[in-house]
């Protein structure tokens, strides 16, 4: 599949004489009128992949594409950390999920443009490896990686099913075989291994071998099992995740306390699914967010399934997943932003994005005036990815014409007034 080239926004071309030196870059684009969440509008010119310059609206003469964001709430792009694009896209399946690399491959990129429609310019998708998928389902995966390459970053963990005694000796070696074809996290779940224990240690000194990081799955209801992964995880880099955690919650107030801070001492993150498991409407159930934070455990948030037997209206959407931190656990909405954005491009490996110059253009610009008004009505997107524009979702809300309507002026987006 190649890249494609979507449509950018509302742009023009334009030069000017004064224009500085590294303007003359012709992918350079200016984004103007953005406003920012401390309040301020300003305009934003990308080059290079980076941000180069934030100045005041009409500062930033440059040879470059323009882009009219009057409207928008500029942010740093959010980040999906935990998707499972070998399975995405399948509920309507009759029978078994087909894992024909044809069918895996279309099924992951076409999961993972949507979540770049809704922002996430990085994904990370847990991928099934051995039984009947083997390894032809992660080879899909790559494929699908390789396909988005310009317009998302898509990352793999390999997820064998069984890693101790003696059906875990084939498992183990498809796990170093996953590594070496391009794996770049290994993961899994202890939780159906006859030996839970033995399952972590065997991914982590796969880990330790290739200097990978680890992304578990996991309920987190058993807190003797978190303690002895947190005392084997501690000071391994470049670091360990687990998830979605449900079970977490159900732990008496003290004990979930007390394995938070050992999670917390451990250095490991917790990736949640606000939405739920993604592992059947029975557990459903998400991590104790403000505990897990109070104890300093970095959370980052994120959609999981998508539209598969797990759950069959899945959006993949990481304003979603902000929006329901924000709604049912309480956080402030630049805490639950922080989740699906900061939070989740550290799980990722990937460097900070802020909206100043020099960090990376990884953007998405959200109709709104406020945060809180993006997590709430973010219709109209605009996404971008190494410094340009790569998807964009434009909503347009009209109303009939009545003497109400008129009276409050309410906005017609992305149409003129009707006569």
């Amino acid at each position: 599949m190649p890249d494609s080239q979507p449509q950018q926004p509302h742009s023009s071309s334009s030069s000017s004489s004064s224009a500085p030196a590294s303007s003359g870059d012709p992918a350079a684009l200016l984004l103007c009128g953005a406003r920012l969440t401390d309040g301020r509008t300003v305009d934003v010119r990308l080059g290079g992949g980076r941000i180069e310059a934030v100045g005041t609206v009409g500062s930033l003469s440059a040879y470059a594409t323009h882009v009219d964001l009057s409207g928008y709430l500029l942010l740093p792009a959010p980040a999906e950390p935990h998707a499972h694009g070998d399975t995405a896209l399948s509920a309507d399946v009759d029978g078994p999920v087909s894992y024909d690399p044809q069918d895996v491959q279309r099924r992951a990129t076409e999961a993972a443009l949507l979540q770049l429609g809704h922002g996430a310019t990085a994904l990370r998708s847990h991928v099934r490896i051995g039984d009947v998928p083997g390894l032809g389902a992660l080879a899909a995966v790559l494929q699908a990686r390789r396909a988005l390459r310009g317009l998302a970053e898509l990352s793999a963990v390999a997820m064998p099913r069984v890693l101790t005694g003696a059906a875990g000796a084939d498992g183990l070696a498809m796990l170093r075989d996953a590594v070496k074809m391009g794996a770049s996290v290994v993961g899994g779940c202890p939780d159906r291994d006859p030996d839970p224990t033995g399952y972590v240690e065997a991914v982590l000194e796969v880990a330790s071998e290739h200097g990978c990081p680890v992304d578990l799955h996991t309920d987190g209801d058993d807190p003797a099992r978190l303690a002895r992964l947190a005392a084997m995880a501690g000071g391994l880099r470049p670091g360990v995740t687990i998830g979605p955690c449900g079970g977490f919650g159900r732990l008496p107030a003290e004990v979930a306390s007390r394995a938070a801070d050992q999670l917390a001492a451990a250095g490991v993150t917790v990736a949640c699914l606000p939405q739920g498991g993604c592992g059947g409407a029975e557990r459903r159930a998400t991590a104790p967010v403000r505990l897990l934070r109070a104890a300093g455990v970095r959370v980052a948030a994120g959609s999981g399934a998508l539209r598969d037997v797990s759950n069959p209206v899945g959006r993949g959407d990481p304003l979603e997943a902000a929006y329901l931190l924000a709604s049912r656990h309480g956080l402030r909405p630049e805490e639950a932003y922080d989740a699906v954005s900061a939070s989740a491009r550290a799980v990722l490996g990937l460097p900070e994005v802020r909206v100043e110059a020099g960090f990376p253009a990884e953007l998405l610009a959200v109709r709104g005036d406020r945060l809180a008004d993006a997590l709430s009505l973010a219709y109209s997107r605009i996404v971008v990815h190494r410094g340009r524009v790569v998807a964009r979702t434009s909503a347009v809300r009209e109303y009939c014409n009545t003497p109400a309507v008129a009276a409050l002026d309410l906005p017609r987006q992305g149409r003129t007034a009707p006569s």
